[in-house]
């Protein structure tokens, strides 16, 4: 009587595995990269996002003034359900968001009046400065931005060095 061998031998399944293993080491270096890439287009949209909302602060509510803190431009004016800036990026003074740490400020000038979503006299600012710098060590594209809405970009952090007019001391521009 003849016997037919059935199903899986050894050699066939160490087979198969080391072709998985093989796949799956090229690629997951290029899914951490487009992991990356990701995570930045979101940090720059998030920089457009809060150029954005402070023109429109300034010229609607601030009297020619910035906002100070994102959750500044995350509270929205009496008589209004919209803020200046999305909820997930108005919830606090500094955010992380897809990889980011997302982060505003403004130098106080004492003579800016008060605003019309409750921010006291002499809180705003005559600029502001935006960064979202990357949490994780591999990653070396910062962003950040400033009252002349341009986007710049580094390999170290901007946000110290921003000034909250003008071009920054190291980087380039992006858009």
């Amino acid at each position: 009587m003849n016997r037919k061998a059935q199903g899986f031998a050894l050699i066939d399944l160490i087979f198969v595995c080391g072709i998985i293993v093989v796949l799956a080491s090229i690629a997951i270096p290029r899914l951490l990269l487009a992991k990356q890439a990701a995570g930045a287009a979101s940090a720059i949209g998030s920089m457009r996002a809060i150029n954005s909302a402070e023109l429109t602060y300034a010229l609607t509510c601030g009297a020619g003034f910035y906002a100070p803190s994102l959750t500044t431009l995350g509270t929205p004016p009496p008589g209004s359900h919209e803020a200046f800036i999305t909820a997930s990026l108005g919830m606090a003074d500094t955010i992380t968001k897809s990889g980011y740490v997302i982060q505003l400020s403004a130098i106080a000038f004492g003579g800016a009046p008060g605003s019309c979503n409750g921010l006291g006299p002499g809180l705003a600012g005559q600029g502001f400065r935006a960064a979202a710098d990357p949490n994780e060590p591999q990653n070396s594209r910062y962003f950040a931005t400033n009252a002349n809405g341009m986007i710049y970009e580094d390999i170290t952090s901007l946000f110290a060095a921003m000034p909250e007019t003008g071009s920054p001391a190291a980087g380039h521009t992006l858009y």
